[in-house]
């Protein structure tokens, strides 16, 4: 699908105005609901022995190449974080003599920071619930990294014509019938997927039966609105990276009422905003073309 400035200049205007109308009813932190068809992970980090085949999987499954750091010296694959070339990690969080593994990807936040920030609708929650990256629809502006707590969306910043890097839960794999790639390979099943309602299920009867082995909390079934990502846990979920002071405040209120407070008499902002747009639009479509030549 491509993108034409007129239709790119037609998507800012009736995004400013959604953003300037009705700012009080727009920013109600009402508890999102996950749509229908919505799948997921549950991740289970007691049942994780950090070996990344996960990692492995992902960068198979999705044409990632490794990352070989300079000490490595080339010889195996350690990506320090998320970034535009890993979109699945494993850490370890160790003090004293407790310890855990914790696997990062995408939450697939049920009202997500991203998708409010783009205002192009680059980034969307489309099919199953996953969020996902249009190519032809994003501008390089970044907001999307900004808005999300997570940290999740990486830019690439070697290319000339570059992508948002994130996961999309191998939704190519999923409309083939399969399942994501992580989730397929774990040989001990801490991570699983399924339908949302499943996986928040399977989760609190797995804390109901052992309460003496996990923290008596699903993260993801509240906080920040909700995820498609869940977790359990013997480690306090801050310990593991997660951002602290989220609540159950939806994440995508934030990047409305930071809209809202822009686009009041959006018309001058969002003409600004237009040109810039083009300009950048027109600069990446030159980039794509040197690149396919």
């Amino acid at each position: 699908m491509s993108v034409d400035r007129r239709t790119l200049l037609k998507g800012l205007v009736v995004g400013g105005a959604a953003a300037a109308a009705g700012p009080a009813e727009a920013s109600e932190a009402r508890r999102p609901e996950a749509p229908p068809d919505a799948v997921g992970m549950l991740y289970d980090a007691t049942l994780c022995i950090g070996c990344k085949t996960c990692v492995v999987a992902c960068r198979e499954a999705n044409g990632l190449p490794p990352e070989t750091p300079e000490w490595t010296e080339g010889l195996w694959d350690a990506p320090p974080g998320l970034d535009e070339y890993t979109k699945n990690i494993i850490q370890l969080y160790r003090e004293g003599d407790e310890q855990s593994y914790v696997k990062h990807q995408c939450m697939h936040c049920l009202d997500p920071g991203c998708v409010n920030a783009c205002m192009i609708g680059a980034l969307q929650k489309r099919d199953f619930g996953i969020v996902t990256w249009e190519s032809d629809r994003c501008i390089g502006c970044r907001y999307c990294q900004v808005a999300c707590p997570f940290e999740v969306p990486k830019f690439e910043f070697h290319s000339a014509n570059p992508k948002i890097v994130k996961c999309e839960l191998c939704i190519h794999r999923i409309k083939e019938g399969k399942q994501p790639a992580c989730c397929e390979v774990c040989p001990r099943g801490a991570i699983i997927y399924g339908t949302y309602d499943m996986l928040l299920e399977e989760a609190h009867r797995r804390i109901e039966a052992s309460p003496d082995r996990y923290i008596q909390k699903v993260y993801g079934e509240t906080d920040g609105g909700g995820t498609q990502v869940l977790y359990i846990s013997h480690v306090p979920f801050e310990k593991l990276g997660f951002p602290q002071g989220l609540g159950d405040e939806p994440v995508g209120k934030m990047a409305r009422d930071v809209q809202h407070g822009v686009y009041k008499g959006f018309i001058a902002p969002t003409v600004l905003y237009a040109v810039l747009a083009g300009v950048i639009w027109r600069n990446r479509r030159s980039a794509g073309e040197e690149e396919s030549s």
